[in-house]
């Protein structure tokens, strides 16, 4: 199946060049029985994503099953996970299958894997491991043959270091890691999305829709979506709905924009003039690039720092005291992760968990160029 007819298949929408490299690693991993781990911010599209690698599987013939780990009381995890016997706790009044059971010879998809309980994660090593598991209550192991597909939006490898998730489990989850980016750094996708939005609602809600004006898809383009695809599609229904159908400007998009992200610390915009709205914007701007850098900041601090043959960096530094000042640590590893991926800078982005547009900056700013 080619590119498009993949994409249209299972409802992926975007033409960036993120999303064709994703794109090729689930065309890749699909046909396999291999466990996928999908990382991303809340709302980027990982259970789209999932779905797509369960739909290209072998596996495709049964339904894919979805299990929310974050929504899950600790206390009955193990049990919606592996299933439990009559009896085995007070409300156990019946046996039960769990979703492993109910996912034989399909997929299961652990959404927000991170919040599983460190309990729980031996148990789910194992099951990955050799494909048993023990309902509660039970002493008789059960075998499953389930595929694999965890998501997350938090960054496991820092979860490891502070001891929220098990180490061994994340190695074997991350042997093929799909990172979604957000919606910032994918803009060219913007248009497509909000197009197949304004089609699917108005089609299916008998709305009559106008158009935007150019400075309406100019602000839809520049906002920064943090809540991603989700955001996106949401304000979009919103508007088809509250504007009546009507031509919509960019005055209109702006108040739907600020209503929806209440936690960024700054008004509600509904009759702000254009430079008031431009000068927040700059704000928020400022925003994320401070956020930026304390992100690169930490992330030096929290990684040894490895030259591009993957031995100890000499941490002679100019101070003379044998250490290396922040900007020096900075470089170096922006410097090795480059090599690593042959200068290809979206790659080693990737790689350090910062934007692109953090590396960029650094790049420039440490004359690497």
């Amino acid at each position: 199946m080619d590119r498009e007819a993949f994409k249209k298949e299972y409802g992926i929408i975007g033409q960036s060049l993120e999303l064709q490299e994703i794109l090729d690693v689930v065309q890749q991993v699909g046909s396999t029985d291999i466990a996928v781990l999908i990382s991303g911010e809340s709302g980027v599209g990982k259970e789209i994503i999932a779905r797509a690698i369960h739909g290209s599987s072998k596996r495709a013939r049964k339904p894919m099953v979805t299990v929310n780990c974050g929504a899950i009381p600790e206390g009955l995890i193990e049990s919606e996970l592996f299933g439990h016997e009559k009896g085995s706790f007070t409300s156990a009044v019946e046996m039960r299958k769990g979703f492993f059971e109910i996912a034989d010879e399909s997929t299961i998809l652990l959404d927000e894997v991170g919040e599983m309980p460190l309990a729980t994660q031996v148990k789910l090593l194992r099951v990955l491991e050799s494909g048993e598991y023990t309902r509660v209550g039970s002493s008789s192991p059960r075998k499953t043959d389930a595929r694999l597909i965890a998501a997350t939006n938090k960054q496991l490898e820092y979860e490891v270091q502070q001891k929220r998730f098990r180490p061994d489990l994340y190695f074997r989850l991350r042997s093929v890691n799909i990172h979604v980016p957000p919606l910032r750094s994918r803009k060219e996708d913007i248009p497509l999305l909000v197009e197949h939005f304004v089609k699917d609602f108005a089609a299916r809600n008998d709305i009559q829709f106008a158009e935007f004006t150019d400075d309406a898809t100019d602000l839809l383009m520049n906002y920064d979506w943090p809540g991603n695809v989700r955001e996106l599609r949401n304000v979009v229904e919103s508007m088809l709905v509250l504007e009546k159908g009507k031509r919509i400007s960019a005055d209109e998009v702006r108040k739907y924009l600020y209503r929806a992200a209440p936690d960024r610390n700054l008004p509600v915009l509904v009759n702000k003039t254009v430079e008031q709205a431009e000068r927040e914007l700059i704000y928020r701007a400022l925003v994320e690039l401070r956020s930026n850098i304390e992100e690169l900041k930490d992330l030096v601090q929290q990684r040894p720092v490895l030259q591009s043959n993957h031995s100890p960096v000499n941490r002679e530094a100019a101070n003379g005291n044998g250490s290396m000042t922040l900007d020096e640590m900075e470089r170096k590893m922006i410097l090795s992760a480059l090599e690593r991926h042959q200068n290809n800078r979206r790659l080693a982005a990737r790689e350090l968990n910062i934007s692109e547009r953090t590396l960029y900056r650094k790049i420039k700013e440490f004359g690497l160029q």
